[in-house]
């Protein structure tokens, strides 16, 4: 005779692993490169400086206080010559144009790039390592900006 418990703890295992094979299609999709046709033609009259796609941001928001907190999170990045922005195909993390008007910085430490945006319990990071050129990447969005209206009250 097999204990009640047990039946039980199988009937979940079984309920958890149809789950998963229903939602795999989904859920594992890892592309994170799709914008609409609208916001691709902006980034083409801008010009593309530089692009990587799926690639796994830290995002870091509320230093130094209680509610800190850090995650991982896949996405793409783009940057021309008037934007930086950070995506996971429509949802935008985070987009610096020349409108912006929070405080922005970029630091490049070894192979790894941290963009801050926003100041005090506002602020978040972006911390990514590109596949190459790391000085080239920060000098781009850097460039970028110096342009933003937040540059232009320090």
């Amino acid at each position: 005779m097999v204990p009640i418990a047990t039946v039980k703890i199988k009937r979940w295992v079984t309920l958890a692993v149809l789950l998963a094979g229903c939602c795999a299609p989904v859920g594992c999709s890892r592309d994170t490169s799709r914008l609409s046709a609208a916001v691709e033609q902006r980034f083409a009259t801008e010009g593309v400086l530089r692009r990587t796609d799926n690639i796994v941001f830290r995002f870091t928001h509320g230093q130094g206080t209680r509610g800190a907190g850090w995650e991982d999170r896949v996405g793409s990045i783009v940057v021309t010559g008037q934007t930086v922005y950070i995506h996971k195909n429509d949802k935008v993390g985070l987009e610096i144009t020349p409108r912006t008007r929070r405080f922005c910085d970029v630091e490049r430490r070894a192979g790894r790039i941290r963009i801050r945006a926003g100041a005090g319990r506002s602020a978040e990071v972006w911390s990514f390592e590109p596949p190459e050129d790391a000085e080239g990447w920060a000098k781009d969005i850097r460039a970028v900006i110096r342009t933003t209206r937040g540059a232009a009250n320090r």
